[in-house]
């Protein structure tokens, strides 16, 4: 019979155990990469994006988008709602204590801050498909994976949207090129896009 100590021991050297480790050291990193830049990379960064994002097929052809509402200095997504009010419904995430909904966006007047602190629309769920979701994250790498904030939430949401093309967004350090440490249950993306380049 194994002691408590050393079950602990064990579970120390599984890999499975050790992926998350590796997962938060990564991410430790380089989300402060992230924070310490200033409002006008940002924006130009950002646009960047944005503008290889809108000659791609699957972006233009896309009638229902899921974005998000950045923090901490993540890429800025939002004037695509603005730019493309009536001619695409886009759609933002609401988060729960262990899940993740969609929700439509109606303008800043039916935004109230949720469960993290961060705005989200105070409309009614969205049960239709989803064509396109734009997907943050803190790293990527060259093969699509992608490490997020840590919670799960967009994981166990992207499962249930298999069918959705999902395309990563990032800064340019964010994107590794070695494979960064994954699970079974972490989802890839189809294509990641970074103000230089876009793969996938």
């Amino acid at each position: 019979m194994l002691f408590e100590s050393q079950i602990h021991d064990l579970k120390m050297i599984w890999p499975w155990s050790r992926i998350p480790r590796e997962q938060a050291a990564l991410r430790a990193i380089v989300e402060q990469q992230r924070r310490i830049m200033n409002s006008e990379e940002v924006a130009q960064q950002s646009a960047a994006i944005m503008a290889q994002l809108e000659q791609m097929s699957s972006f233009r052809e896309a009638q229902t988008v899921l974005l998000y509402y950045p923090i901490h200095n993540e890429v800025d997504l939002r004037p695509l709602l603005t730019k493309y009010e009536g001619q695409k419904t886009f759609l933002l995430p609401v988060t729960h204590r262990s899940s993740m909904e969609a929700r439509p966006y109606e303008g800043e007047d039916m935004m109230r801050k949720g469960h993290f602190g961060v705005p989200e629309p105070q409309t009614q769920t969205w049960r239709g498909p989803i064509d396109l979701i734009l997907v943050p994250g803190v790293v990527f790498d060259q093969h699509c994976h992608r490490i997020g904030r840590g919670g799960g939430y967009y994981d166990k949401f992207l499962a249930k949207h298999h069918k959705s093309k999902k395309i990563g967004v990032c800064y340019s350090f964010q994107l590794k090129k070695h494979t960064i440490p994954h699970l079974i249950r972490d989802q890839k993306m189809d294509r990641v896009i970074t103000p230089q380049l876009s793969i996938g």
